[in-house]
């Protein structure tokens, strides 16, 4: 088998209705599966889906067990030698998988590879690709109300990458995140030190630092309908902000202690004023 699309669910069942329905539109020519793994919704009407789409694999976890720890659950399960990693709230908008995995089989180190996206009104998603986070452009992001958005410098965004070009990039984004099942199962697959967020960055900035190159694939795009299962309040930033605080302290707090000192003040800062936003 050629491709495992792996799919996880919390409580948005139309919208993983609509991103099954694209994928049965979109995906032909290439031998796959469709593995949906639920993360113990409240909203139990996603087991309606499971007499809609009877070919496909669904698992139902008898708890939250976070995005790393369900994810690396079913690709265990998966059977194909590719996997993508797809949000349900994304949906697929061409005939373009072949072509696409075609490109990967080219790449002789191919780390992970990641889309275009746009939201419901047609907007480009910057987080899409984007670099390593450092003492230089997380400050330049802490600012950003001061940076403009048509800048073509290199910077966290990756503004010097246009939006339809194809380029090696350092993080792309774990809503459309292919790459090998040998590869991700290697690496051990994402660290479950992170129970949401921050672990697509974790996972792209390891596959670097063993050689691997990570690429945006901006000829094709996806639908992403942002933060539907997502309720913003303190949790959220407490989840949010908490799992960068696990990558900074990972990577920089005993190889960098300056930037690891700077990143960790700059934390505190958006927290703080993220916080206040919510009032």
């Amino acid at each position: 088998m050629k491709l495992s699309i792996i799919i996880l669910n919390y409580n948005v069942t139309q919208w993983l209705r609509n991103c099954l329905l694209s994928i049965e539109k979109h995906v032909h020519g290439i031998d796959y599966e469709v593995i949906v793994i639920d993360n113990q919704s409240p909203d139990t009407s996603w087991k309606d889906l499971i007499m809609e789409f009877p070919t496909l694999n669904f698992i139902e976890n008898s708890s939250n067990e976070g995005f790393a720890k369900a994810n690396n659950k079913a690709v265990k399960t998966a059977k194909g030698e590719y996997i993508l990693l797809l949000n349900p709230d994304t949906e697929l908008e061409g005939n373009y998988m072949s072509e696409i995995l075609d490109f990967a089989e080219a790449q002789e180190n191919l780390g992970c590879l990641g889309v275009r996206f746009h939201d419901l009104h047609g907007n480009f998603l910057p987080e899409c690709k984007r670099s390593v986070p450092d003492v230089f452009n997380s400050f330049e992001k802490l600012f950003s109300p001061f940076q403009s958005n048509q800048s073509s410098k290199k910077n966290y965004y990756r503004n010097d990458i246009a939006e339809t070009e194809i380029a090696p990039v350092e993080v792309i984004t774990g809503a459309f995140l292919l790459m090998k099942r040998e590869l991700y199962l290697e690496i051990g697959g994402l660290d479950e030190s992170y129970f949401m967020y921050g672990e697509d960055i974790d996972l792209c900035y390891t596959l670097l630092k063993k050689g691997y190159q990570n690429w945006y694939y901006g000829k094709h795009s996806i639908l992403h309908i942002k933060g539907e299962s997502t309720v913003k309040d303190e949790k959220y930033l407490s989840n949010f902000y908490g799992a960068m605080q696990i990558f900074i302290e990972k990577y920089y707090k005993k190889q960098s202690p300056l930037q690891y000192q700077f990143l960790k003040f700059g934390l505190k800062v958006r927290h703080f004023i993220a916080k206040l936003q919510l009032k």
